[in-house]
């Protein structure tokens, strides 16, 4: 973990050098500021950008060890606590979008196996494939003409309310769903076709103590490994969707500063996501290893 957060580090930092614009002239040219040498070297000078640049990673490095990711070049206050303040309306909609991922889902995929071959999973393949095919930023334009503008259900944008969140976390959801119900119907697919499944069915066993007690057990460790990827995709995709419904998350004020060439605000999310993303994928390896012994590594073992 520590190697793989350290490699995080290094991407967030350089990554952001090889963008072509100088993010001091990007300053100047948003705030409408007249454009100097002396003013650039004077923010230059403000921000350590003069300095060489393995010097400039040093210190950063030092800095968010502590949780000091440098200062917004737009509002002049802490990286850290404008990403705190927005981090958990974010939270929020990547919670409720993977509470819906999960649900629909596991209903759809467990039951188009229940009748495979029927007209609910050639329906489900076919609703699968369409919904794959679609990107999620113009299902939420979609979503809001149809729901929001013309049936008037929710409302048009905003966060603070129940009414508020479902219509972008649905919409944030749907770009995961066609994949796990994908892998739920094949996992179980495939899980149905080993040996012990068939030797519980030759003792007689029920089909649905089968399909909970040992089909959907066998399919955990696959579905953890990917859904701790996807607990980092929601909360770095839920930039599309703020922006779109107007939701003031960390991912709205990501495409600001993007847009400002703002470097501290991006290595900060970078490196917050990347982290995330390590911790999601440690605690996946453990709930696969308390499901599936085999996974368990034993004293001896080579």
């Amino acid at each position: 973990m520590l190697a793989a957060i350290w490699g995080v580090t290094l991407v967030s930092f350089f990554l952001i050098r090889l963008i072509p614009v100088d993010p001091v002239e990007a300053y100047f040219a948003i705030n409408n500021l007249p454009i100097t040498e002396e003013a650039i070297e004077e923010i230059r000078e403000e921000q350590g950008l003069n300095k060489p640049l393995l010097f400039q990673y040093g210190t950063w490095l030092m800095n968010a060890v502590h949780l000091d990711f440098g200062q917004s070049f737009l509002t002049k206050t802490p990286v850290a606590e404008e990403l705190l303040s927005r981090f958990s309306v974010t939270l929020g909609l990547a919670a409720a979008a993977f509470f819906i991922v999960i649900a629909i889902s596991g209903i759809i995929g467990i039951w188009s196996v229940i009748k495979q071959g029927g007209l609910v999973d050639r329906f489900t393949r076919a609703l699968v494939f369409a919904t794959a095919s679609m990107p999620s930023f113009w299902l939420g334009f979609v979503l809001v003409y149809v729901v929001s503008l013309k049936w008037g259900i929710l409302p048009l944008m905003g966060w603070g309310t129940m009414e508020q969140s479902v219509l972008p976390a649905f919409t944030l959801a749907l770009g995961y769903i066609p994949y796990y119900i994908r892998l739920i119907r094949t996992s179980m697919l495939e899980e149905m076709e080993k040996p012990h499944i068939a030797f519980a069915r030759a003792r007689g066993v029920k089909e649905s103590i089968i399909i909970r007690r040992h089909v959907l057990k066998g399919i955990l460790p696959a579905l953890f490994t990917s859904l701790a990827m996807t607990c980092g995709g929601l909360l770095g995709g839920a930039a599309i969707i703020e922006a779109v419904f107007a939701i003031p998350g960390v991912g709205r004020y990501l495409v600001e500063s993007m847009a400002a060439r703002d470097y501290a605000v991006l290595q900060g999310f970078i490196l917050i996501i990347g982290i995330l993303y390590v911790i999601f994928n440690f605690l996946a390896d453990l709930l696969c290893a308390i499901v599936d012994p085999r996974a368990r590594l034993k004293r001896g073992d080579i």
